[in-house]
């Protein structure tokens, strides 16, 4: 793409009756009983939602927040039919590559609000312009402001991915492009780097799934429905089970009955904001206390991006659409994900028995590193499954490397 960007502008500011509407709600919320919960064994604590949802009425100031977003460049488009907004920070550099980072769920575009600047402008945080991006971070569809999704109720990940190449390509002009995500961000990545690779300079990711994990008539159960076998050590055994429990209940609840799920979490801010906070509880690397990785405001300024767009609904519904309309292949060859590929693993979701420094082995041998063309692997001993909020200079250092060469 040369000359000017082809889209006017178009800032975030959500009306002031929505906000007076929540402010009601916040009021009127009614707390069940939760006794014998001190230590979380039932999930999130009153005694802590309780203290947020006060805050978020009475102390939280979404226009400062909405300030902060707006220091970006923000456009909606419609792509194939399906409304699109996106993010944009225009790169500093002679070339700026053109990067789509691509989020997930519980994730809102702004959790790659920490690695945008450094990505788009490497010079003025101590890296070389030469290697700066011309970043785009879109809403997913259905999720905040590309949501909600009423006309397009079968919207899933691989489809996402055609909406991204369209534009990329098409709208924004784009001859080439790299793609990044993590979470169900990383498997658009994978399938852009399965369909469209030679259109592509190559993928970073969090993670590295096969791109069927969705499929089947156990989506939903990510032991595929198989016990344990007999005879595992202790402590592998201990690391399987916790892993299930940190994952298993948003997939049941999201493939199985989205809908019903999102009568009350789109009627109640206190429920919604309970049931992403579980996730981002569970999900990060904080050592048992989340606001060492999300603060008070940050934890509020995601949760509003889906409240103020009542997005909740459609963002679930995109688990059980990946499960209904199943990913098949767009060629039989191998690797399946063409495009060079870089996957950043953190130690927080390391699978059972396999250390940090065994990871990157582990995967490249295992059935899943099959699936991608990797060229750098990476794995670190910190960080959870948030990783660009969590260890953003890491993230941005993995990635560079990624395309180092590859543009």
């Amino acid at each position: 793409m040369t000359g000017s960007f082809p889209l006017e502008p178009a800032p975030i500011h959500v009306p002031d009756d929505v906000l007076d509407d929540l402010r009601r709600r916040l009021a009127l919320t009614r707390w069940p009983d939760d006794v014998g919960n001190d230590d979380g064994y039932y999930g999130v604590k009153r005694s802590y939602l309780q203290g947020l949802v006060e805050y978020w009425r009475d102390g939280y100031d979404w226009r400062k927040a909405e300030a902060a977003i707006n220091a970006y460049e923000h456009y909606r488009v419609d792509v194939e039919g399906v409304p699109v907004h996106f993010m944009r920070r225009p790169g500093a550099g002679p070339d700026p590559t053109p990067l789509i980072l691509t989020h997930g769920w519980p994730w809102t575009f702004w959790h790659w609000a920490k690695v945008v600047d450094p990505l788009a402008d490497p010079g003025a945080h101590g890296g070389d312009p030469a290697e700066a991006f011309d970043v785009i971070v879109p809403s997913f569809p259905g999720f905040g402001f590309s949501g909600p999704l009423p006309d397009h109720p079968d919207m899933n990940y691989w489809k996402v991915a055609d909406l991204w190449h369209a534009l990329m390509t098409r709208t924004l002009g784009y001859e080439r492009y790299a793609a990044a995500g993590c979470d169900v961000g990383a498997m658009v990545a994978g399938q852009l780097g399965h369909k469209y690779a030679d259109e592509l300079y190559g993928i970073h990711i969090g993670s590295g799934q096969m791109l069927t994990l969705f499929n089947g008539d156990r989506g939903w159960d990510i032991t595929g429905g198989r016990p344990l076998p007999e005879g595992v050590p202790a402590d592998v055994r201990a690391r399987a089970i916790e892993m299930e429990r940190r994952f298993a209940v948003h997939l049941v609840a999201h493939m199985l009955e989205p809908s019903t799920l999102a009568y009350g979490l789109s009627d109640s801010p206190a429920g919604m904001l309970a049931w992403i906070l579980q996730r981002w509880t569970r999900w990060s690397d904080d050592g048992g206390d989340i606001e060492t990785v999300f603060g008070r405001d940050d934890l509020l300024t995601h949760a509003m991006i889906f409240w103020v767009t009542n997005s909740i609904g459609t963002s679930v519904r995109t688990y059980a659409n990946n499960n209904r309309y199943p990913w098949t292949p767009s060629h039989d060859r191998w690797p399946v994900v063409e495009a060079p590929t870089g996957i950043t693993f953190v130690a927080y979701e390391n699978p059972p028995g396999v250390t940090t420094e065994q990871r990157v082995e582990h995967f490249a041998r295992s059935e899943r590193g099959a699936w991608y063309n990797h060229v750098n692997l990476t794995a670190h001993d910190h960080g959870g499954h948030f990783i660009p909020w969590e260890i953003p200079e890491e993230w941005v250092a993995d990635l560079r490397r990624t395309f180092r060469g590859r543009r």
